[in-house]
């Protein structure tokens, strides 16, 4: 089936609707790039929009009706929003999942160091997610995140984002001597222990009177990393053991961008999986009253397995629900297995966009096509649909059928041919519960990489499908 280009459907209204999301789109990329950033904007998002805190509301006691609408937030990494409904939780929930981690670079806990050398001051890194690390030398890059230290301060850092900031960088071998380098595999050319963030290199200048100290005596023993530690205790108050209790991450620097002549498209770091978020978000903002509770999880660690804490595979969510419930009256243990079972949910993360360049990975009638709308992905998991949620046709006959009444452009796809490999995202998590549940979100090209793109077509009608979906999904 020839996939439909949603750019021909647009009047004048829509294209500036497009605009405007697309818009905002890129400024929450900018300001969300970490998991804990993304949840700080998305705080401040809802609240202006009327939502309160779940656990302030178990507090003070009070109990939810129909149109109430409340937030929850878990470690400062993953949230959940809930917008109660006319029927009882007990019918089930539409529910909108995407993920809010990205691959990136992480800083070690012990990570500071001076090269034998004496030449440069560098913060040890370990990769996050599935990367190829060549692609991450060579980049001005950015450090976000927090320090806690031990009287429970916490310390908040973004540096390399500012026009005025300074940028950080993994070094590359240069061309003229890369003859051994280029002769090896692609997952070779640069290992992970080489990752590391170079961050300076002038070295600490000791005065006269100081120099007999013990500091300073210490201090001379590795002078470039003695300086950036002044820098970090006179900026932030600081020091080298800190580390010890920090969580800081390793992004691209600088900003989305419009990409291509016709500024069809974003460019911009995270869009796996902020674009499915974003949309997730601003659908559920923008619905109105519904029938049915609608919700809307954004979670943490989707690039690592949804494991820990804050992954979808943790109880934080089904705790939530309980939660919820309670405060409507509604709570039982059977209750909420029944609420959790009678839902419908869209599992949202990236396709991989059908690339040209590398036809050969693709099988072309079920590709993801970039500006075809969003995306319904029945078969995950890889090869022979290992780790897979193989969603059911009468839900995707459904899903049809609301999409197709409000004129949502979608298709549906795989991501590449079946032998070459594949993936999912938090569908088989949420399926456990008995719920109909199937992925889907926008196609990507450059999935992973430090620079993905989308197509402000798919942005589009991802905010339009979810919205749809939120109203209109009851089976």
């Amino acid at each position: 089936m020839l996939k439909k280009c949603a750019w021909e459907n647009y009047d004048e209204k829509q294209q500036k609707e497009l605009e405007n999301l697309c818009v905002e789109y890129r400024e929450f990329l900018d300001n969300g790039k970490t998991e804990r950033e993304c949840v700080d904007v998305i705080v401040n998002t809802v609240e202006a929009e009327g939502y309160r805190e779940l656990e302030a509301l178990i507090k003070s006691g009070e109990t939810l009706k129909a149109g109430d609408k409340v937030y929850s937030v878990w470690m400062n990494k993953s949230i959940v929003m809930f917008q109660v409904g006319k029927k009882p939780l007990t019918e089930g929930m539409n529910i909108l999942g995407a993920h809010i981690d990205s691959p990136r670079l992480d800083v070690k806990q012990n990570p500071l160091f001076e090269d034998i050398d004496h030449t440069f001051a560098y913060l040890d890194t370990h990769y996050y997610g599935g990367v190829k690390k060549y692609q991450w030398v060579a980049l001005p890059l950015a450090i976000h995140g927090v320090v806690v230290k031990k009287d429970g301060t916490t310390v908040e850092l973004n540096v390399g984002e500012n026009e005025d900031d300074p940028v950080f960088f993994v070094s590359d071998l240069l061309i003229h001597l890369a003859g051994e380098q280029l002769e090896k595999k692609a997952a070779k050319v640069i290992e992970g222990e080489a990752l590391d963030l170079i961050v300076g290199s002038k070295p600490l200048i000791i005065g006269e009177e100081e120099k007999e100290t013990d500091e300073a005596k210490e201090k001379a023993k590795n002078l470039v990393k003695s300086g950036i530690l002044d820098i970090l205790k006179e900026t932030y108050d600081i020091g080298e053991a800190d580390f010890l209790s920090a969580e800081l991450e390793v992004v691209p620097a600088g900003g989305a961008r419009e990409a291509g002549f016709d500024r069809s498209m974003i460019l911009a770091y995270g869009q796996d999986d902020r674009v499915c978020a974003f949309t997730s978000m601003r659908a559920m903002l923008d619905m109105g009253e519904t029938d049915r509770t609608v919700c809307c999880i954004l979670v943490d660690k989707e690039e690592i397995g949804s494991v820990g804490a804050t992954g979808m595979q943790s109880r934080f969510f089904e705790n939530a629900v309980a939660e919820l419930m309670n405060l409507t009256g509604e709570y039982s243990e059977i209750n909420v297995r029944r609420c959790l079972a009678h839902s419908c949910m869209l599992s949202s993360d990236v396709s991989a966009g059908f690339d040209p360049n590398f036809r050969s990975c693709f099988e072309l009638k079920n590709a993801a096509w970039m500006g075809a709308g969003m995306v319904f992905n029945k078969f995950t998991g890889s090869r022979g649909k290992s780790g897979s949620n193989d969603a059911n046709a009468e839900y995707i006959a459904h899903l049809r059928s609301i999409m197709d009444d409000e004129k949502v452009a979608y298709q549906t796809a795989e991501l590449g041919k079946v032998d070459v490999g594949g993936g999912g995202t938090i569908a088989y998590i949420l399926a456990l519960y008995g719920m109909n549940v199937i992925d889907s979100g926008v196609p990507v090209l450059n999935m992973h990489a430090p620079w993905e793109a989308t197509s402000k077509a798919d942005v589009y009608e991802a905010y339009r499908g979810y919205k749809v979906f939120a109203k209109a999904a009851d089976m």
